[in-house]
């Protein structure tokens, strides 16, 4: 007579394998499971968590994007949001509450506050990506200050690009995903058309 032996699943070194399906739960409360997991994951990072990184802590026939649809009923008429933006999800608090943000850790004007010029030059590269210095120049008229460039860098609104085909290959620029993020764009595509944007608009 010969007998099987049920094959277990390797476990990972210092402990068991992590169990995304769940199957030993209920079905609500494996969705529950699924929903807190999801918010773990998303209150722990500091950037937008995509879909793909999310569809890694629910089982292979979940919808991360109903589990998201659940969480962001249940936020309803709390003080912070699960916005998707930069291609993926996270959560941040709602605009009405700024000021009582800022008024209790006394953080007075954000750097974000951008000058006249700042945000010219912000547009330029978002629309025109990826363009040197040269290239600005061309827009401008003139050349681009390189403390103007750095202050953009300091606030990871912009980073280096692909090297330009120009003599000399010298850098270009980006914009980044905190640039997506700070005005609250999923990605470059929900830029408005170029022909109608001004600084006010691009600013919110």
């Amino acid at each position: 007579m010969t007998t099987t032996t049920r094959k277990r699943k390797p476990a990972k070194e210092g402990g068991a394998v992590f169990d995304r399906e769940l199957d030993d739960l209920p079905q609500e409360l494996r969705w529950r499971e699924w929903m807190g997991r999801v918010e773990a994951v998303l209150f722990a990072s500091a950037s937008p968590v995509g879909r793909d990184e999310l569809a890694r802590v629910v089982g292979q026939g979940a919808s991360v994007e109903m589990v998201i649809d659940d969480i962001q009923a249940e936020l309803t008429g709390r003080p912070y949001e699960l916005a998707q933006v930069a291609g993926g999800w996270m959560f941040r608090t709602r605009t009405q509450f700024a000021d009582a943000i800022k008024a209790a850790a006394d953080l007075g004007e954000q750097s974000l506050a951008f000058t006249e010029m700042e945000m010219g030059l912000l547009c330029a590269i978002a629309y025109h990506q990826p363009i040197d210095r040269a290239g600005l120049a061309d827009i401008f008229g003139k050349e681009v200050s390189r403390d103007l460039l750095a202050r953009l860098r300091y606030k990871d609104l912009i980073a280096s690009g692909p090297r330009s085909p120009r003599p000399g290959a010298p850098h270009t620029f980006v914009t980044t995903e905190t640039f997506l993020v700070t005005f609250d764009l999923q990605s470059l595509r929900d830029l408005p058309e170029l022909e109608v944007v001004e600084p006010s608009n691009l600013a919110g």
